[in-house]
């Protein structure tokens, strides 16, 4: 009996290692899609238009179609879209160019009355 407890505490040791490694994996993702989603609100403020988002995103799905080895799938997808949104060319024009030309920002298709 002293044996069967022992082996119950091994293996709640076990589960509760398991248990913190899942934690520590999704506090990653959250912070991943933090900076993913505070990257889209920066955009969505640049009035991006939703075609350059879209190319973006469909870049980062081509990317991340084969996955790697030995890492997550949803992780590499946040940790690429991240990448790809922090690489795109509004999130870095000047503020005098933005003020300059805000109507090249936004949507050409939309029409204005």
């Amino acid at each position: 009996e002293l044996q069967q407890k022992v082996e119950e505490t091994e293996l709640l040791k076990v589960e509760l290692q398991m248990l913190e490694t899942e934690r520590v994996r999704l506090s990653l993702v959250e912070e991943k899609l933090m900076d993913v989603l505070q990257l889209l609100q920066q955009l969505r403020d640049l009035n991006i238009s939703k075609r350059a988002l879209g190319k973006i995103l469909l870049s980062t799905l081509e990317s991340c179609r084969d996955p790697q080895p030995g890492k997550a799938q949803l992780f590499e997808v946040l940790d690429t879209l991240q990448q790809e949104l922090t690489a795109c060319e509004l999130l870095h024009r000047q503020p005098l160019e933005q003020a300059q030309s805000p109507r090249s920002l936004s949507n050409p298709l939309v029409i204005s009355c």
